[in-house]
C-alpha cells in the first residue's frame, strides 16, 4: 500500500484487499468492493471527509453523478445534494501525481455550469480548492477549506 500516499485529510481506516491484482477498497456508502487506483484513493478519503468533518449525509453523497453536458454524458466525481434535492457541493477529484492547474479547474467548472452548486472543490488530495458561487455574477470566491454542509440538511 505505500504506493498511495498520506493525504491531506484526517487519517481513515479502510477496509482493503490489497492481497488481490488489482488492490480494492470498501466503499461503505455504494456497498461494494471498487479497485483501488490512487484516483479512488483520493476519493475515499473525501467522502469520510464530508460525512464525518463537513456535516454530509452518507445517503446525501453520489459519486460519479451524472452531468448532460453539450448532449455529451460526462460524469462529476463526487456530488452532495442537500434536502431540497439540489446539490450543494461538486467535486472533481485527481490522483495525487496530478497537478491542479486550469484544465482540472475548468473540467469542474464545465460540470458546474449545469449543476449549479453553490460550493464547488477540486482535490487531489493533497491539495485542495474549494470555491463558492456568486448565483448573481457567476464568479467563484475562493475559500480556505471545504463548506459546512450540515446548513444544507437542517430541519426548519
Amino acid at each position: 500500500m505505500s504506493v498511495f500516499p498520506v493525504l491531506n485529510f484526517p487519517r481513515y481506516l479502510f477496509r482493503l484487499r490489497a492481497g488481490e491484482r488489482p488492490p480494492k477498497i470498501w466503499d461503505d456508502i455504494r456497498r461494494q468492493w471498487l479497485v483501488l487506483t490512487p484516483e479512488e484513493w483520493v476519493r475515499r478519503h473525501l467522502v469520510r471527509y464530508l460525512v464525518e468533518a463537513r456535516g454530509a449525509l452518507p445517503a446525501s453523497v453520489s459519486q460519479e453523478y451524472p452531468v448532460a453536458l453539450g448532449g455529451m454524458a460526462q460524469r462529476a466525481d463526487v456530488a452532495v445534494t442537500g434536502r431540497d434535492g439540489r446539490v450543494c457541493l461538486l467535486v472533481e477529484c485527481k490522483a495525487p501525481d496530478v497537478p491542479l492547474d486550469g484544465r482540472v479547474w475548468a473540467q469542474a467548472v464545465r460540470y458546474n455550469s449545469v449543476v449549479g452548486a453553490p460550493y464547488l472543490a477540486i482535490t487531489n488530495g493533497l491539495q485542495h480548492r474549494c470555491c463558492s458561487l456568486d448565483s448573481s455574477t457567476g464568479l467563484y470566491a475562493a475559500m480556505d477549506g471545504f463548506p459546512d454542509l450540515s446548513p444544507f440538511f437542517r430541519i426548519e
